[in-house]
């Protein structure tokens, strides 16, 4: 009796597995790796880029993703970091910060559990007005200017872009608002610029442009930009393209970060390698599904990328297109 029950019992477990597909992803690869990827809000460039970015890699690879709404960069990392996640899409910035244990991670210290995939497309620092006498930073003096919540990504952005004008937070008027409150205050009158930081062109300034002739980018470039560069790396030189905005004639000279892609440290070499390829070989097809993607390559992925080292697998496939990248 006892040998029966041990074989109907093995026999159920066979069939179980069976039933439900054994080590299987929804797609039905058996073997395959489970990750999860951290993105942003479900209204955001991250959460939507990071769907189309994971779908692909499922569909063509034996590594199954899955992209989750999240806070964004920090608690990307902070995800990675405890192991709830294995990928994230993050500001380079603000990896950064976590990697050096600085600002906006000056409590919790240094996080150097993950390492750097590629940068995908480029987020700008947009600095817009819609008062005629501001012409450069350093006009900014003595005006009402948002420079994003206290402790954001977008609030060190300005506070790094004012110091390389010369100027600090008690130079201006300094206000503390998100995107659509500083588009909204624009609108309505109540301050004189807003530092946005965000793929151009962003539909919080395109609204604005569209309802204030007077609303514009001002550049932040020349001497400023080279100040701003020398002393943060992972700042870059961008040019927002002419008519990105209504009435926007020229294109405008600012800097950038990256939004970045990130894996934990302990992702296999072959899991990373297999996902970063399948990525940039796969460039055409991926900016058919997502306007973003159309800033994917191999420059872009590797460019001011200086400060987190890159993942083993990642550099391997970019040795193999003749770009050497530090993995230490």
């Amino acid at each position: 009796m006892k040998k029966f029950l041990i074989a109907l019992l093995s026999i159920l477990m066979v069939l179980t597995m069976v039933a439900c597909g054994g080590n299987t992803d929804n797609g039905g690869n058996k073997g395959a790796t489970k990750m999860t990827m951290g993105t942003g809000g479900t209204q955001g460039t991250y959460f939507a880029y990071g769907n189309v970015l994971s779908q692909y890699i499922k569909d063509k690879t034996n590594i199954s993703v899955t992209a989750v709404s999240s806070d964004g960069s920090k608690a990307n990392i902070q995800s990675i970091d405890v192991g709830d996640y294995q990928l994230g899409t993050v500001q380079s910035d603000v990896m950064a910060y976590a990697w050096d244990g600085v600002r906006s991670f000056k409590d919790e210290g240094k996080i150097t559990s993950f390492r750097t995939i590629a940068g995908l497309y480029a987020e700008a620092v947009q600095l817009v007005t819609t008062d005629p006498d501001i012409k450069s930073v350093k006009d900014l003096k003595g005006k009402k200017v948002s420079i994003g919540a206290p402790a954001s990504g977008v609030y060190f952005n300005a506070i790094d872009v004012l110091e390389a004008a010369g100027l600090t937070e008690k130079d201006i008027q300094a206000q503390y608002q998100d995107f659509g409150q500083s588009a909204d205050a624009l609108k309505d009158g109540k301050i004189d610029a807003a530092f946005i930081v965000a793929g151009a062109p962003t539909p919080a300034i395109d609204e604005l442009c569209m309802t204030n002739k007077n609303a514009r980018l001002v550049p932040i470039d020349g001497d400023i930009a080279k100040a701003l560069m020398e002393k943060n790396k992972f700042y870059s030189v961008y040019e927002v393209p002419a008519n990105s905005y209504k009435n926007q004639d020229k294109a405008v000279l600012t800097v950038t970060v990256k939004a970045t892609l990130i894996v934990s440290a302990d992702a296999s070499e072959d899991d990373v390698y297999n996902l970063t390829k399948t990525i940039f070989d796969n460039i055409e097809d991926i900016k058919v599904k997502h306007a973003k993607g159309a800033e994917l390559s191999l420059e872009n992925a590797t460019d001011g990328l200086t400060v987190v080292p890159f993942h083993a697998g990642a550099a391997k496939y970019f040795k193999e297109k003749g770009i050497d990248v530090a993995t230490k």
